[in-house]
């Protein structure tokens, strides 16, 4: 029995796009975030489709189907990997990543059709602009929001900083 209570996660929101080559770059700080601190911070991702990225808005979907099939992130890092190839390619890669990571394909196109994660997608959308973003990567954290679309130089120092002084006053 343990009676001292549950340290809670602290949240990093991170608004991101997976068509978008600079969340790609991304991917390593987020790696390392989680590596560091791993059940002390919980990483959300929340989707923003960039209209300047055909295939962004599908990729969310798909995203979100990942997530209903328990492999949520493992697929969002598999297709930020590939972001040249979806750009070229097309939403014929959201299913070959499906495929590959021994998801069901038919229910990632059937979703895809049938609209199934637009309310999701939409509502962080929606949220990320209430909020400011206007472009990706965008981190929150605490009560701070930091602009990753133009650099990300420094940004996980930062949020390390942001993240040790709330973990340290819970």
């Amino acid at each position: 029995m343990n009676d001292s209570p549950a340290i809670r996660p602290v949240v990093l929101d991170v608004w991101c796009e997976l068509q978008c080559p600079d969340c790609h770059r991304a991917l390593d700080d987020l790696r390392a975030l989680r590596a560091r601190y791993g059940d002390r911070l919980e990483v959300r991702l929340r989707h923003f489709p960039l209209d300047k990225h055909k295939h962004a808005y599908a990729a969310a979907q798909a995203a979100e189907e990942a997530a209903e099939q328990g492999r949520g992130w493992p697929y969002v890092e598999a297709v930020l990997a590939r972001t040249a190839d979806l750009a070229a390619k097309g939403e014929p890669v959201l299913l070959e990543v499906a495929r590959e990571l021994g998801l069901d394909a038919e229910e990632f196109d059937t979703a895809l059709i049938d609209g199934r994660h637009l309310l999701a997608v939409d509502a962080d959308q929606a949220e990320g602009k209430a909020i400011g973003v206007t472009g990706t990567p965008t981190y929150v954290i605490g009560d701070e929001r930091l602009d990753g679309g133009k650099s990300q130089e420094g940004l996980r120092g930062r949020i390390e900083e942001i993240a040790d002084r709330l973990l340290a006053s819970a």
